[in-house]
């Protein structure tokens, strides 16, 4: 069942904070695609222009504007009798993400061990420490952040401009799924170990092992993420 977002409930910034050369419709855009992928927004749920405008204090126009471009980046569906909803992810569209990333990933993962240089995985070993730190305080809300910064410098060492832009196209459904993953149980600590393995792979320069142990790492999230799935529909 859609349930209809009390506007005022989302963590919209006001335009009196406005950066610099930014339009208003990138503004709310942005505003707005950050509440879906934070998951203030959830499946289902239904925007109405008129509300946000109000909150923001501006026009329907800008409004309009980034609700077009959030359905064009398959976000929102337009409703038969007006409004919008955050869209649902399929079966399908879970597959096709963890297939892609698996692919991109343990690539990156393979340059990675044959570009990097000692020091550079330093800050990857940092990351998995602070990750520990947050899981053993029992800070679950500070693990995808983390999470997120560790792969981010992972991709990095691939030295790769162009796979390392093809990783950030994704990065929003990625993270959706991320949050998901890190919430099941042991699979925050599954995730970090895996990390330090990966890590270890790559100083040792074994190729073949790193991009065996990305594509394990990545899957097994899938796995998690179907069951979610077939357990929570209405959370997707």
């Amino acid at each position: 069942m859609s349930r209809a977002v009390e506007i005022n409930d989302l963590r919209l910034t006001p335009t009196g904070s406005l950066p610099v050369r930014k339009s208003l419709g990138q503004y709310v855009f942005e505003n707005l695609k950050h509440a879906i992928i934070r998951g203030d927004l959830l499946p289902g749920d239904r925007l109405v222009e008129s509300r946000i405008a109000d909150r923001l204090n501006i026009s329907r126009t800008p409004v309009r504007e980034a609700i077009h471009k959030l359905e064009r980046e398959g976000l929102l569906r337009k409703l038969p009798r007006g409004g919008f909803t955050v869209m649902n992810l399929s079966r399908e569209d879970i597959e096709e993400t963890f297939g892609i990333r698996s692919v991109l990933e343990s690539y990156a993962a393979r340059l990675a061990a044959l570009n990097h240089q000692e020091e550079d995985l330093e800050p990857l070993e940092e990351m998995i420490h602070e990750f520990q730190i947050a899981l053993d305080r029992g800070q679950m809300d500070k693990l995808p952040g983390i999470n997120t910064a560790f792969h981010n410098l992972f991709y990095a060492l691939s030295q790769s401009p162009k796979l390392i832009k093809m990783i950030n196209d994704l990065r929003d459904q990625i993270y959706r799924f991320r949050k998901i993953i890190l919430s099941i149980d042991n699979m925050a600590k599954t995730s970090n170990e895996d990390h330090r393995k990966m890590v270890e792979a790559i100083r040792r320069r074994d190729v073949s092992g790193v991009e065996r142990l990305v594509r394990e790492h990545i899957l097994r999230g899938q796995k998690v993420v179907l069951h979610a799935l077939e357990q929570r529909p209405g959370d997707f």
